[in-house]
């Protein structure tokens, strides 16, 4: 990292930005040509894996089998700073990139599990067979479901002096 001044050190930051962060940047590669899409995920902590899905065929699915190297992306953004030049004018923030290998989760337990967290996360006030109907296997033959092993990450921030 260039500017060692705005780097995360404390990995309980990093995984609280992973854990409440509402959309995630997903960056596959197929061949020379990048490819990058906005997800819903959640982070396993217990397991140190995202989880996310997507669609049965498609772009994702397809550039992670051919090649499951994939990079992730998490980001807020806080208070717009203004200054007297324009070159000074900058924006708080936090962010995390996480570097790993993303798989298909083939075994519905795992699926299972890993839908009911997007669920959990997103929905925390739902409840399983009280408010909706639990997932069922029929509907886990309907999507792809990914578990990114986490690798590496890091951290990046900029706050102003109040």
């Amino acid at each position: 990292m260039r500017r060692h001044d705005r780097e995360i050190k404390d990995q309980s930051e990093i995984k609280a930005l992973l854990r409440d962060s509402q959309f995630g940047f997903i960056a596959t590669a197929f061949e020379n040509q990048p490819f990058i899409h906005a997800n819903l995920f959640w982070y396993d902590e217990k397991n140190q894996r995202i989880y996310f899905h997507t669609a049965l065929e498609g772009r994702a699915r397809s550039n992670i089998e051919t090649n499951p190297k994939i990079c992730f992306s998490v980001a807020t953004m806080g208070r717009l700073l203004p200054a007297e030049t324009a070159i000074e004018f900058s924006t708080e923030y936090a962010s995390v990139t996480v570097f790993g290998n993303a798989r298909i989760a083939d075994d519905s337990s795992e699926q299972q599990y890993g839908l009911q967290g997007l669920l959990d996360k997103y929905f925390p006030q739902l409840k399983p067979s009280e408010d909706y109907s639990p997932i069922t296997d029929a509907e886990l033959q309907r999507t792809s479901v990914f578990a990114m092993e986490i690798e590496t990450w890091s951290g990046k921030h900029k706050v102003a002096e109040s």
